[in-house]
């Protein structure tokens, strides 16, 4: 992807919009500027003259207690290259943008959070109901100046517990039964819920069935459900067994993990990246390290290169395990096969355990490498498990379920999403490869040595639930090429740049780190004032966006596809709602 690589180093956004567009000259800021009455020409020119028809990511800045905020997007072709940054600065007081959902679907879902969490309102938006608060909910939480019940202090550590450790309940300073003083003088007691018209209202009545009419009606799956993972709900249109509309609806998980973020200290917010896929803790790691090394210009040794590389395939193998399992159990499958790639990821979780401390929630990357060195004889065990027990694991999988015909006539021309849509909807990983797009961010803008490694991007081309599974599979053994590759080239020396600090100066400026993760894009959209904590910390999560794609596989198709197609997706909650 060199070739890519140098052509967009070639575009001068300010020769092709020379009164338009203007270089954002702040120290430390990359991208271009341009106000929201030109944004949907420059946009569009991109997209069509350009090749820049893929947007990876929209947020929003709040730069308070200036007048500003700031609505960032990161742009891609779907040929392989960097990414484009665009910004587009808007006032605080009444902000508003147009909607680029028009141009790019993708941006529907991330355009309702910038709107829920900022306050920033798009205009054209087909449907700008809040995403993860609920409707009613007052203020905007990521605004610098919003402060919660229980606030205590706007970054951490918290002078009350450190250093000298003093707590105190914050419910001891307040009368008996009037313990939470709520922000912008929200009563709980006089507020009237909206109810659920506002979504109601935007589900389509379309019928799907020319030759009969029957009646419709509107049925809830989840959130209590286990398919849905108790903590995600769909709406959906009927007609019959066919659905007529589909609308996802999310938030039931959401804490506020950026807010959280911005408080926290850079080197505090390592571990939090576990919480978001909680199945793949080390990629997540991989990708916020990589954020704040690019604001620190860190230098990561050759050995902590290779470590981290393994823990990252190691992951992907264990994470699309579990998906395949899952989808079986989504399919109505006995336990057994889950129980099979259980056991495999119980294998991996043994080295992680060894290198890290911990199955789950590794906390094992840090700025400049990782926390500490491979243990005594866990290369070896890594090399027997990728060279021998897997490989025969992964066939006996493959021979069970690949020719099975019901699993066959549950999956093969289910849930179909077309290259053009899977493009057009910001889809990454498996979703988008399984349609018929080699996109890859390890090969289209490699990161960390990747581009040392001989592997294939693994494609298929119908887009179904079943082209969604042989991706993932034959996924698992490219990633066991690549582990055999850097087991036999990893070379000795140190596994961390400098020594391992508790705090960590970052130099102002903004960065924005992405790894391809089991799930697809993973990105850190890192801003940083120079201070111990970062100033806005966003996180573009793959199984969020995703599920923007959702509607249109699962619309015409009957309800009891609709959860093998939700499963096909491969979502987690943690990271959808973060």
């Amino acid at each position: 992807m060199t070739d890519h690589a140098a052509d967009q180093k070639s575009i001068n956004l300010v020769e092709i919009f020379p009164q338009l567009v203007r270089p954002d000259d702040r120290p430390g800021y990359q991208g271009f500027i341009v106000d929201k009455e030109n944004l949907i020409q420059v946009v569009q020119t991109l997209h069509n003259q350009y090749g820049y028809d893929y947007l990876s990511s929209v947020t929003g800045v709040d730069y308070y207690p200036d007048d500003l905020m700031d609505v960032v997007y990161h742009l891609n072709r779907s040929t392989g290259g960097r990414t484009l940054v665009l910004k587009t600065p808007v006032s605080r007081i009444n902000p508003q943008v147009p909607s680029l959902v028009w141009l790019f679907p993708g941006a529907e879902f991330q355009e309702r959070e910038v709107w829920d969490l900022m306050g920033i309102r798009f205009e054209g938006h087909p449907d700008l109901r809040r995403i993860l608060t609920w409707e009613g909910f007052e203020g905007h939480p990521l605004r610098k100046d919003w402060k919660e019940p229980f606030f205590e202090e706007e970054i951490k550590p918290y002078k009350s517990r450190h250093p000298e450790g003093r707590a105190r309940r914050i419910e001891d300073g307040n009368p008996y039964q009037n313990n939470v003083q709520y922000p912008f003088g929200f009563n709980p007691e006089n507020w009237t819920p909206e109810g659920e018209d506002p979504l109601y209202r935007t589900l389509s009545s379309g019928s799907k069935n020319s030759s009969i009419k029957t009646d419709q009606m509107i049925v809830n799956l989840g959130p209590q459900h286990p398919s849905t993972h108790g903590v995600f709900r769909m709406v959906a249109v009927l007609e019959g067994e066919t659905v007529v509309d589909l609308k996802p609806v999310m938030g039931y998980l959401h804490r506020n993990h950026e807010k959280i973020g911005e408080r926290n200290t850079f080197l505090q917010n390592m571990p939090f990246t576990d919480r978001l896929d909680y199945v793949s803790s080390m990629s997540n790691n991989f990708g916020y390290s990589l954020a704040i090394e690019k604001l620190m210009g860190i230098q990561v040794p050759e050995r902590a290169e290779y470590i981290r590389v393994m823990m990252a395939e190691l992951t992907r193998i264990m994470s699309h395990l579990f998906s395949v399992g899952f989808l079986l159990n989504d399919l109505g499958a006995y336990f057994t096969p889950s129980l099979y790639v259980i056991e495999e990821r119980e294998l991996i979780l043994d080295i992680f355990e060894a290198v890290s401390g911990s199955r789950m929630m590794c906390n094992y990357l840090r700025f400049g490498g990782v926390a500490r060195d491979l243990p005594d004889g866990i290369l070896e065990k890594i090399r027997d498990l990728v060279t021998d027990r897997l490989p025969r694991k992964v066939d006996d999988l493959d021979t069970y379920l690949t020719q099975n015909e019901i699993l066959r006539s549950r999956c093969e021309g289910i849930g179909i999403l077309t290259a053009e849509d899977a493009i057009a909807n910001s889809a990454s990983g498996p979703l988008l490869r399984a349609s018929g797009v080699p996109y890859d961010i390890r090969r289209a803008d490699p990161y960390s040595i990747y581009d040392r490694f001989d592997f294939d991007v693994v494609v298929r081309y119908h887009g179904d639930i079943y082209d969604r599974y042989l991706v993932r599979m034959d996924e698992i053994r490219q990633s066991m090429h690549i582990l055999e590759q850097a087991i036999h080239d990893i070379p000795a020396g140190p596994t961390l740049s400098g020594k391992n600090q508790y705090v960590v100066r970052v130099p102002a400026g903004e960065s924005y780190g992405r790894v391809e993760g089991p799930k697809g894009e993973l990105g850190f959209y890192i801003v940083s004032n120079g201070k111990p904590n970062p100033w806005r910390y966003h996180v573009r999560a793959p199984s969020f966006i995703n599920l923007t794609s959702l509607a249109g596989m699962s619309c015409g198709e009957k309800i009891a596809d609709v959860v093998a197609i939700l499963g096909s997706i491969d979502i987690v909650l943690g990271e959808v709602d973060r």
